[in-house]
């Protein structure tokens, strides 16, 4: 399909909706506050999906004879699932597809037809927090320090959705971490903006390993898939948001686990939500503080900044540090790669095929932006369902809890249709063959095992289970990507109170929006 550009009316369709929305949620007296960082969000990811120039889904696969995409006739709905899914009979395929009101799965939370999941959608209720937790409670991680209490100081922390500040006490004290990092390596030149497009010299150099132009990764220290076949290590990017509770119960009811990599500036701003998260039994890993900028596109100094203020913002509110983490839009390089493992976390992109590198992208964060449908991301799912029975692996797919199409997709049709193949899921700790301590630095018990650099200097052979190439010294050869995958996901901030003045400002602007469609 040609690519299209989002016209001035779509835009205006797609904000309006939005920030209706976050009125709408402000209303209800049984919903988490929708601050004003989250609709700044909503808007942005408009601007990135439409800067994006991206077309319809990419399907790589055609659905399995006798289905129907979605909205077509004949379709029918994945059973709900029972139980754990940590084992039973090897997948058969693609399940058929839901899509309406009759045909959606059982579960309470999947009451969204699948037609009806688009920017445009009605405003849902954000759902509470189920549980909350006091200071002093013992996490189920065997080994961990007992919950802290939550006294966050906002001033201590850099400003939200933006890169931070390099200039500070707590960044020349990262930057020690990384001393011993070949200074080869940390001289390799920033990208311009972390796509291939805006920097095609650096897309050509494959002694970068760039995952973002080609796939290379780095085959000892990049995990991206699972090493048991037909096993989804299940994960969640760019929360905790107010939609994160709705997840959280799905993943309950199921006794599923899953990996939820957060953003430093909405930790801070939903520490709550990060605490029931974690106390869930849930794998915790980094996502940077800001997410507002290609990690490749940034100095050694900012990279620091970012992971570091991430993981403070983590051991704060749970105690424990991550030896996990994975780089926004999936951008990374021997540099930014070198700088993590020598702050002690190891890299999880999400599964290329290996047949044409087609990402194992939902592309569910297009949906809020209104590139594209609910049905659209659902059949985008199924076609990464068809293919990860090819691999001889397990396989890790990109999907996120921050708006809440995203989580209705996810909870009404992505898990349930994997479900119903009798796909095993769990989080991508677990499908490594890790114990749950083995995610922390003050849990681990293996500290052999804790990420160190040299990693970027240590990979040697192929990688036929990414999609990319790595070869001597895991300096890969690029592939034929087609430029930067997104999340379409930044940051939060402070929860703020929004006054009814506030809301009908609001409210009137979307009004305007809406009247540009005249």
């Amino acid at each position: 399909m040609k690519p299209f550009t989002l016209s001035k009316a779509a835009l205006a369709l797609a904000a309006s909706s939005l920030f209706l929305s976050s009125v709408y949620a402000h209303a209800d007296p049984n919903a988490h506050a929708i601050n004003d960082n989250h609709k700044r969000l909503a808007a942005r990811q408009i601007q990135q999906a439409a800067a994006s120039g991206a077309s319809s889904v990419t399907v790589t696969s055609t659905p399995p004879a006798g289905s129907t995409t979605p909205g077509g006739a004949g379709s029918s709905s994945p059973a709900p699932a029972q139980g754990t899914t940590t084992s039973g009979p090897a997948a058969t395929g693609t399940p058929p597809t839901p899509t309406s009101i009759e045909t959606l799965p059982t579960d309470p939370f999947a009451t969204i037809p699948l037609n009806e999941i688009t920017s445009g959608a009605p405003p849902e209720a954000t759902p509470p927090l189920q549980t909350t937790y006091q200071a002093g409670v013992t996490p189920p991680v065997s080994g961990a320090p007992v919950l802290p209490s939550l006294t966050i100081d906002y001033h201590t922390y850099p400003p939200e959705n933006t890169v931070p500040p390099t200039d500070t006490p707590q960044v020349a004290q990262w930057m020690q971490e990384i001393q011993g990092i070949d200074p080869a390596i940390l001289a390799i030149t920033p990208t311009v903006d972390g796509t291939c497009g805006g920097d095609p010299a650096a897309a050509a150099d494959t002694s970068r390993c760039w995952w973002t132009c080609g796939g290379c990764t780095n085959a000892t220290e990049d995990i991206v898939t699972c090493p048991d076949k037909l096993t989804w290590g299940l994960s969640f990017d760019d929360g905790p948001s107010p939609y994160t509770p709705k997840v959280l119960q799905f993943l309950e009811n199921h006794q599923l686990t899953g990996t939820f990599f957060a953003v430093g500036s909405r930790i801070v701003e939903r520490p709550q939500v990060l605490q029931a998260t974690y106390m869930a039994g849930h794998h915790i890993a980094v996502h940077t503080w800001s997410h507002s900028v290609p990690l490749t596109a940034l100095t050694n100094e900012q990279v620091v900044a970012e992971l570091g203020w991430s993981r403070q913002a983590i051991f704060e509110t749970l105690g424990v540090s991550p030896l996990y983490w994975r780089p926004p839009w999936g951008d990374i390089d021997n540099r930014v790669r070198a700088i993590s493992l020598a702050m002690g976390m190891r890299p999880i992109i999400w599964t290329r095929n290996p047949a044409d590198l087609a990402q194992f992208d939902t592309n569910d964060w297009k949906v809020p932006g209104g590139i594209v449908t609910g049905q659209q991301s659902f059949q985008q799912f199924q076609s990464i369902l068809t293919n990860a029975t090819t691999l001889n692996t397990g396989f890790i797919v990109l999907q996120h809890d921050l708006f809440e199409q995203e989580v209705d997709l996810s909870t009404g049709y992505s898990i349930p249709a994997a479900l119903a193949a009798n796909f095993h899921l769990m989080d991508i700790n677990r499908c490594q063959h890790n114990d749950p301590s083995a995610a922390y630095l003050e849990t681990i018990t293996n500290k052999s095992a804790i990420p160190t650099y040299p990693g970027a200097g240590s990979g040697s052979s192929n990688s036929s289970s990414s999609g990319g190439s790595t070869k001597n010294g895991g300096l890969g050869t690029s592939g034929n990507g087609n430029g930067s995958s997104s999340s379409g996901s930044t940051s939060g901030g402070a929860p703020i109170k929004v006054g009814l003045e506030y809301a009908s400002f609001v409210a009137l602007l979307a009004v305007f929006f809406s009247a540009l469609l005249l």
